[in-house]
């Protein structure tokens, strides 16, 4: 999976720390690892939010809402919750799913599983589109969960 040839492996790399963020359990090294990887005003946008959040947004007659964490300080509170929440516990891993895909010079996708760490079940996972800065960090990640 390491060998592909229309990325550089400046962007493959940027991918690995990327997915490594997410299961880095110490809060410095994490903090460190996202201003790496991140731009100082980077942001993540859930683009197909939780079911729940739909359903109330339409009792609401509004259409469904974007969700989204701009910043270094917003962005380590989703990483660290993400791994509060699924990585902590012990019971899993996230990981790449795949190839990463280059869909333009400053654009990549990257499938991405949540797997157990008893046997490697894949128990979840989704699909995020990494928009690169000028210094090749993440500007902004449009993230499908259970794409």
């Amino acid at each position: 999976m390491r060998h592909q040839p229309d990325l550089s492996n400046e962007q493959l790399d940027l991918v690995d720390r990327w997915v490594a963020l997410w299961n880095e359990p110490d809060p410095e090294a994490r903090r460190k690892l996202l201003r790496d990887v991140w731009a100082p005003n980077g942001a993540q946008v859930l683009v197909d939010p939780p079911q729940d959040v739909r359903d109330a947004a339409e009792r609401l007659q509004f259409p469904p809402p974007l969700l989204e964490v701009r910043g270094y300080e917003a962005l380590a509170a989703r990483v660290a919750r993400a791994y509060e929440m699924f990585v902590a516990p012990g019971e899993h891993v996230f990981r790449r799913g795949g190839d990463v895909l280059r869909l333009r010079s400053n654009v990549l996708g990257v499938a991405w599983e949540m797997v157990t760490t008893t046997g490697g079940d894949v128990v979840g996972g989704g699909f995020d589109v990494l928009r690169l800065d000028a210094d090749g960090r993440v500007r902004t990640d449009y993230q499908f969960i259970g794409a």
